[in-house]
């Protein structure tokens, strides 16, 4: 069985190192393996509906080829 990546167990942080983790039915799923860096850092209230703090967080990455248009939520990125 191939082991799956996990997220971190802390929020990102501007000028981490991620990897995009995605299944093949999400509608980001062109993104998934792209590596980058976390650019930016949004929290909203999805922690208080789901009792986990750590959905709160959301990120956009810059690649090589620059900024990504998607906010990536923090079960999407593994760290690199």
């Amino acid at each position: 069985m191939e082991d799956v990546p996990q997220p971190s167990d802390s929020p990102y942080e501007v000028g981490d190192k991620v990897r995009v983790y995605l299944s093949r039915d999400d509608p980001d799923s062109r993104h998934h393996g792209e590596t980058g860096t976390v650019v930016d850092v949004l929290t909203d209230s999805l922690s208080e509906e789901t009792d986990r703090l750590l959905d709160s967080y959301s990120y956009r990455i810059e690649t090589d080829e620059g900024e990504i248009d998607v906010w990536f939520r923090h079960r999407d990125l593994v760290p690199e």
